[in-house]
This record gives structure tokens, sequence and C-alpha cells, in this order.
């Protein structure tokens, strides 16, 4: 059998769009004399849908899309994805479901067993999981279909926890009893800068397992927060990796079942292991893919002449291009030359249109507006917080007048302690490096220096400063950012209490207050805008902590 691996970038809820791309595939399949062209999971639809899923409108859409791509299907062979309707009186309303279509009809329809709810995921929210377990026959072939998860119940559950059994049942078990050939699995599985690491590791390990060559279809494209790389891959018999996928990027690409164990894999496609270079590349699709999907073209931000704000600008430049983008350089009479200058630099290696508005007279006159009220009292945070907030006001008037989407620049360092202010310079629409720890921006910067100086070398090498005060510097305040952010790692990613991260060689003043500030301020982050993920916990959907605690 020659199979396609179709691996394209759907919008949630655009079912036109969807289908359009779908059966285009199909066709191209036809041209090539493929037998069987797979798509990856609820392709139909987009996936997540979320909430989407509770509307019957939704749904028939849904089967509706499945019905009118079906005859589509004539000399041809299709795995599509969608939600389908559970025919049981009792469960959820709902399977999530691979339909095979073959002869311009529904040949078979094949149910995801497991259902994840944890991180991103609550699919048992929506879904019911199967326990009916049938193999598809085609061309003679006898496959196994199964939906990503279905692939995944022998995996490192968590950090904390010692055990690799999520589920007390193992698809793959079970469809092994009717003899399988083969094994496909349509999947719509998240990026993280060691997603392909993980899914690789688990794809050798049921190669181990049963024996089968495993065809993995996964999308592409972001959907708000969630990012998805494709990646896309077939395993012969024996693990070998024989053919992969482009990352962040549709492709398609064709494999030969019957020379499946005697093809090596292609040296161009070969994933490349440079995590910053896939952290770049996602965060470049995450933001494109939000503006095009949500009908907007043109960006704005806060250009300070720090980091994060000119690594943000040189992202949201290669993602909508320079016109598209028009900056706010907001000083203040704490604001140093050299950050200004740094700003106009990168603006004009950009050939970015920017507009200077210095805040120092709104400043002065909130400050006068509430001196009867303050007299007496020192300067402190409220006048750190006075100026982000008129920053704020500014930056979101220029995208109310211009229709420019904000993006913050926030990272996730600053985020994790509270480092930002409300209604401040946590205004925008996205956040572009809220999952981005402080290290790993500046790596970002030199990646994005690595042939020419686009971002000023003095925006690099100066010591980091909010610039909201005298001399102030984030060192006042907080550790250094390679020890704060291994603390904040150990914390949030690995689940490690206080006592394990002291137990690190960490100093135990600086872990017990930085973890004091992680919990307190979990009300600012639930306010943040929608963040876009790379790493495996994201503040947002992937972690869910009580507001109102003791800790």
């Amino acid at each position: 059998m020659r199979i396609a691996l179709a691996q394209l970038n759907y919008t949630v809820n655009h079912f036109e769009l969807n289908k359009q791309k779908i059966i285009e595939a199909i066709n191209r399949a036809k041209e090539s004399k493929v037998d069987l062209v797979v798509f990856s999971e609820l392709s139909v639809c987009g996936y997540p849908a979320y909430d989407l899923l509770d509307r019957k409108e939704f749904i028939e859409n849904c089967l509706a899309s499945v019905n009118e791509i079906a005859p589509h299907c004539n000399g041809i062979a299709a795995i599509v994805g969608s939600p389908s309707f559970n025919a049981n009186s009792t469960g959820k309303i709902l399977h999530n479901s691979a339909f095979l279509l073959a002869n311009g009809k529904i040949k078979s329809v094949h149910h995801k067993s497991l259902l994840p709810t944890y991180d991103i995921f609550d699919e048992y929210r929506y879904f019911e999981p199967s326990k009916d377990f049938k193999i598809a026959t085609l061309n003679g072939k006898r496959i196994a279909i199964t939906i990503c998860e279905d692939l995944w119940d022998d995996q490192p559950i968590s950090a904390a926890v010692s055990r690799n059994k999520l589920y007390t049942i193992s698809p793959m078990e079970e469809l092994m009893k009717q003899n399988p050939e083969m094994v496909i699995n349509i999947s719509a599985s998240p990026f993280s800068y060691d997603s392909h690491k993980r899914r690789l590791s688990v794809f050798t390990g049921n190669v181990k397992r049963f024996g089968l060559p495993v065809i993995h279809v996964n999308q592409v494209g972001a959907n708000t927060d969630l990012i998805f790389d494709g990646g896309s891959m077939t395993l012969n018999a024996k693990g070998d990796v024989i053919l992969q996928c482009k990352s962040f990027d549709e492709d398609f690409q064709i494999v030969e079942t019957n020379t499946i164990e005697n093809q090596a894999l292609t040296a161009s496609l070969k994933e490349t292991e440079n995590r910053i270079e896939k952290i770049h590349d996602a965060l470049v699709m995450g933001i494109r893919d939000y503006f095009h999907k949500s009908g907007f073209t043109s960006a704005t931000l806060g250009l300070s002449g720090g980091i994060d704000s000119a690594v943000t600008l040189v992202l949201a430049q290669r993602a909508l291009g320079s016109q598209n983008l028009r900056v706010l350089l907001l000083p203040s009479q704490y604001s140093s030359q050299h950050s200004i200058d740094d700003a106009v630099l990168l603006a004009n290696n950009l050939n970015v249109v920017y507009d200077t508005v210095d805040i120092s007279d709104a400043f002065s006159s909130l400050k006068n507006s509430m001196s009867n009220i303050f007299a007496g009292l020192p300067e402190d945070i409220t006048e750190e917080n006075i100026q982000a907030r008129i920053r704020g006001t500014l930056l979101m008037a220029l995208s109310n007048k211009f229709g420019h989407l904000l993006l913050n620049t926030s990272n996730k360092s600053e985020a994790a302690v509270g480092y930002g202010t409300l209604y401040g310079d946590m205004c925008g629409a996205l956040g572009v490096l809220g999952d981005v720890y402080k290290t790993d921006i500046y790596a970002l910067a030199h990646y994005i220096n690595k042939e020419i100086e686009i971002i000023p070398d003095n925006t690099i090498t100066k010591p980091p400063s909010a610039e909201l005060r005298p001399n102030q510097k984030d060192s006042d305040s907080l550790p250094e950012y390679d020890v704060l952010d291994q603390i904040l790692f150990h914390y949030i990613e690995g689940h490690k209490s206080v006592d394990e991260i002291i137990d690190e060689g960490f100093d135990k003043e600086i872990v017990t207050k930085t973890i004091r500030l992680i919990n307190i301020n979990e009300y600012k982050r639930y306010q943040f805008a929608p963040i876009l993920r790379i790493s495996s916990k994201a503040f947002g959907h992937g972690r869910k902590m009580p507001l109102v605690a003791k800790y």
C-alpha cells in the first residue's frame, strides 16, 4: 500500500476551510496513486474545540463534513478525525473518533479509548472512552487504528510520582488479539520543547512491545495558546524512523508499506535537536496563527530597549511582517538614554514604524492628583505601578484607534514571581514570552543574532531593569536569573517541594522567598493574557491552582 501522511493546519470551527484542505489533500493523494491518506485527530473541526463540543449544531457540522468528504474517497481511502455520537444510552454523548472512508462512504468508525485529563487536556469532559476494540481491513492489510493517547498508556505520569501506568487498559494489547499488521495513530499532540523526544520514546516503546510499524499523523499549527508542531512520522517494525514530516509547517509525505523495513530517513527531514531553535519557530507560528485565525493582521507593543520587548518584536516581525507592526517607545524620567537608543536602533533594524511618547508629564500629573492623599508617605511600588499603567493605557489607546492587537512582552520568570503590573505591563491580547524563562530569552536573543546583529548588543549585555526608579536593577529584589530560573523550574515543572529544592543545593532563604512569591501571585496570572505554550507546564490551562488557599 501507498499511504500518505497529510499534516495540515486546521482552524477550530472553520468547517469549510478544514474540509477544503482535506479534500485537496485527498485529490493530491489520488494523483500520486496513493491507496490511503491519513489526517490528524478531530481534523474536520480542529483541536481543541473545548465547549463547542457541547453544541448540537457543532457536532452536526462535524458529521456533515465527514459525509461530504466521503464521496471524494472513490479509488482511495482516507482516515479523518471527528466527534461522533455515542450509540449507548449511558455515558457521555460523544466519542472522539477516527472515520475510515472508502468507496465513497464511511467504511468503519474507531473510537478513542484513553481520554487524557492531565495538563492541558480535559477530554473526559466531553467524550466517552471506548471499550470496543476492532481493527480495520483495507486492501488486504489489517490495520490497528488508534487515536493519540491510545498509544500513550505506558508513559511517565509525573515528575513527582514514580509510576508509568496512567490507565488500567492498553488499547494496543486488546487490538493485538486480532493480529494487526501495522498501526496508524492520528493525533493532536501539542508542542513542548521536549515533545519530539517524548513522542519518539512512546512510539519506539510500542514498536518494541508489539513488533509493528507505526504511522503517526499529528496536527500542525497554533490554536490560541496551544501550538502543534506536526513532526508526523513513520517507524518500521525495528523502531527506526524512516519518514519524518516537517515541524511547524504543513507537509505531505508518502510511505510504501512493502518497502517500509528497508527505507532510510532522508537527512533533510531529520528533526533538529536545537531546543532554542524549536522555541523560536514555535513562537513565530503561534503569533502568526493567533492573528490569521482570529482575523487580525497588525500588532503593537511597548518597545523599552529591554531584552523582552526586543525578542518579542523580532518574533512578531517574523510572524507578521514589518509592515504590520507599529510600536510605542514610552520613556519616563527614569529611562536611560541607552535604552531609548537601543529601542530606536532595533526598530530601524527591522524597518518597523515607531512613535515616542514621553510619559513624564502624565506621571507627574497623576502623582499631583494623589498628593493630598499620599502626603507624608514615601514613594514605593505604587509610583512604579502608576508608570506601568500609564504605558498600558497608551498602548491600549493605539490598539483601539488603529486595530493593532497588543502583544504582551512579560516572561515566565516575571509571571512566576509576580513582577508585573495588572492593567499595566500585563496588558495584551497574547502573552508571547509568558512560557519562556529569562535565561532562555537571552538564548533566543543570541539565536536571533547568530548571523547578523539585529538586537543591539547592549540590550543583551546590560543588567536587566524595569527602569521605574533611579538606578533600578532586577537583581535588587530577585536572585540572578540563572539561579531563579532553576528554582522556578524545579517547583513549576518538577513539582518539587521547598525542602527538595533546598536539597538540590539552593539557598534556603532564596528558595523560601521565591516559592512564596509564586504562590501569592496566582491571582495575577489568573488575569493574564493567553500564553503561548512551549514547555510541559505553562501557566494557563495546564496549571490549575487555587486562588484562595493557605500556602
